[in-house]
């Protein structure tokens, strides 16, 4: 297929890499610039919309709107394209993605992604997919070459921003269960690494708790994955859980703790890092 990639972050660059490494022919547009080997770079996000499938992984709906929307992008893309969202978005922009790609005529598939960066450059990424079925299946190449499983969540968008969006919001909880599990326990005389490997070795032996117990353990809170876009990704939850009428107090407990975390100085490392702030604090 003929693939355009809007965003080469970390994550955005291990895609578009297993993209070429799969066949397929790739061009790209990044904000800030730079260059991929194979990858050909274009000089707006309209150039890489003229493709058979476009990939767009950027952080927030902010930077969404701004590279695509404001540029009245869609409205000028090749007849055929389906564009592919892989970003943490909330659900009140999903709502309006949809409506305005079906205003462009243009097909639109919601792919949030579980998996940090080194998850992605092995292409094995869990993709959790939302959109009509024919476009989903268009779009398979793709998926089979960034990701190792793709879960359907329906024909609606939406639902697959909201399963990432709670999947999010559970992994948060567990670091923060982690921590406060930690502050009890060693303060009883229980080792951190020992703790750990009951943990994982009973009760807890998920993928989440196996690469966060590590960074607690070692204290290396450096970014996969920054405190500031958990911090996002929580006020996406807290908003979808007001919008439903639920009321989920863990998620306000986290959420909390994530902002002071942010506040303290500690954004721009990896978001276990509030793990770290839970066990200081308010020791200091």
């Amino acid at each position: 297929m003929d693939i355009g990639v809007i965003g080469l972050g970390a994550m955005g660059r291990a895609m578009a890499s297993n993209l070429v490494a799969a066949g397929h022919t790739v061009k790209a547009w990044n904000r800030s610039g730079g260059e991929l080997d194979g990858v050909t770079m274009v000089a707006s996000p309209q150039e890489a919309f003229q493709s058979d499938a476009v990939l767009t992984m950027l952080p927030d709906d902010a930077a969404i709107r701004e590279a695509l929307l404001e540029a009245g992008v869609l409205e000028n893309a090749a007849a055929g394209t389906v564009h592919i969202v892989a970003s943490t978005i909330s659900l009140a922009f999903s709502h309006e993605l949809v409506a305005l790609h079906a205003n462009a005529g243009v097909d639109y598939v919601a792919a949030p992604v579980l998996g940090r960066p080194d998850v992605a450059a092995k292409g094995e990424l869990n993709i959790l997919a939302g959109g009509s079925v024919a476009a989903v299946d268009r779009v398979q190449p793709v998926f089979e070459a960034i990701g190792k499983q793709v879960w359907l969540m329906g024909d609606r968008p939406l639902a697959a921003n909201a399963a990432k969006i709670a999947c999010n919001m559970m992994i948060a909880m567990a670091i923060e269960a982690m921590a406060e599990a930690v502050s009890l326990t060693e303060g009883n005389g229980v080792q951190r690494d020992r703790f750990f490997e009951l943990i994982l070795g009973t009760l807890f032996g998920s993928r989440s708790y196996q690469v966060y117990s590590a960074n607690i353990s070692a204290g290396n809170y450096e970014p996969g994955f920054k405190a500031t876009l958990g911090l996002k990704d929580l006020r996406l939850a807290t908003e979808a859980a007001e919008e439903t009428g639920g009321s989920l107090p863990m998620l306000a407990a986290v959420y909390q703790r994530m902002a002071e975390t942010v506040d303290s100085g500690l954004g721009e490392r990896d978001w276990s890092v509030v793990a770290d702030y839970t066990i200081r604090w308010p020791k200091g």
